[in-house]
């Protein structure tokens, strides 16, 4: 990761007439412009953030998106869709006087930089994805109903504590009524149950201080409110859509590299393997020692190395294009995954 940087810009974008949101520019003003699509839904950007990118290369975009971080107003689901935020993209873009960006995004960020580029393939120079999900009914039910239960059998748990047991054959619609109680407490007790599920299963190595993150109110409650919200809704999508062969096919010239944990339970390296099938031209990098998070550190040294092969990828008026090959690429280094391979030509 590069060193921490401050922000040179940071502003309010009013999107709607309920929503604002949060931005924040860093890095070099001249650089090659880069927009980092946060996690969740409901999640928010971070200071170290800013580090995959390379400051001196980047023109770094970071924001917060509906309803999370420090986005108002905090946990709202009103007016809050995948295509709400594809459109605050553009938005973005076009208040920045960008014509075209590199689109980062990992998780749910997966997620929305493959909507935002089948929508908008023109303004996409290249994709740097991981850990995908595509919000498959098939994904959810492996995560919220029966799959990853069988891993993190004793924080499974603790996740289904707050629900009745009658009402337990859908858990996702079960929470939804919590969620949106007019009971506080309810909503609260409920809200820190359904992110400390995500923060505790999300890295190969249970993280006590990852877990912590849930004891901030207005994180657990935007996280898990939104969150739940996009998932009952099926992400305002048809179920597989950004798998279709005439979506990908809108963007099959976009250079991408996906980079996988091997043992993610948040999003299954079957979604990842599902996409390379249909988008073989991409490169697609398993992780061997790592879960879901971008704070694994196979995971963050792959990511970085994404983003210095792509921070050239335009020089001046001339296009610099990638060689990705065909197959899957498995890394591996003396048991720490991210080995350093020179993929890429002129």
């Amino acid at each position: 990761m590069y060193p921490p940087i401050e922000p040179y810009l940071t502003g309010n974008l009013k999107v709607s007439d309920i929503h604002t949101l949060y931005y924040e520019v860093s890095g070099n003003k001249d650089g090659t412009p880069v927009v980092f699509l946060h996690g969740g839904p409901g999640g928010a950007v971070d200071a170290p953030d800013r580090g995959f990118f390379n400051p001196e290369k980047y023109k770094i975009v970071l924001f917060d998106q509906r309803g999370c971080g420090k986005s108002t107003p905090n946990a709202c689901i009103e007016e809050n869709t995948t295509w709400d935020l594809v459109k605050d993209i553009e938005k973005l873009r076009e208040l920045l006087k960008i014509d075209k960006w590199h689109v980062f995004g990992g998780s749910w960020g997966s997620t929305l930089s493959l909507a935002y580029a089948q929508t908008h393939p023109d303004r996409v120079k290249s994709l740097v994805l991981r850990g995908i999900f595509t919000l498959r009914k098939s994904e959810l039910k492996f995560f919220y109903q029966d799959g990853a239960s069988h891993i993190f059998p004793e924080a499974w748990d603790e996740f289904i504590a707050p629900i009745p047991e009658a009402e337990r054959h859908d858990l996702m619609l079960a929470y939804h009524a919590q969620l949106n109680s007019a009971d506080e407490e309810t909503r609260m007790n409920a809200a820190r149950a359904w992110a400390k599920w995500e923060m505790a299963t999300s890295k190969l190595f249970v993280d006590p201080d990852y877990i912590h993150r849930v004891d901030n109110d207005a994180f657990a409650n935007a996280f898990a409110r939104i969150e739940n919200h996009y998932f009952v809704n099926e992400g305002f999508m048809r179920d597989g859509q950004l798998l279709e062969k005439q979506e990908i096919d809108k963007i099959r010239h976009i250079p991408t590299i996906v980079v996988q944990g091997r043992y993610d339970v948040v999003c299954p390296a079957t979604t990842a393997y599902a996409l390379k099938k249909v988008f073989p031209e991409l490169e697609l990098q398993i992780v061997p020692d790592a879960g879901h998070s971008s704070r694994e550190k196979g995971i963050e040294k792959l990511l970085v190395e994404a983003t210095n092969k792509f921070a050239d990828l335009f020089v001046g008026n001339f296009e610099i294009r990638p060689e990705l090959p065909d197959t899957v690429h498995f890394s591996q280094e003396l048991g720490l995954a991210g080995g350093s391979q020179d993929r890429y030509r002129a």
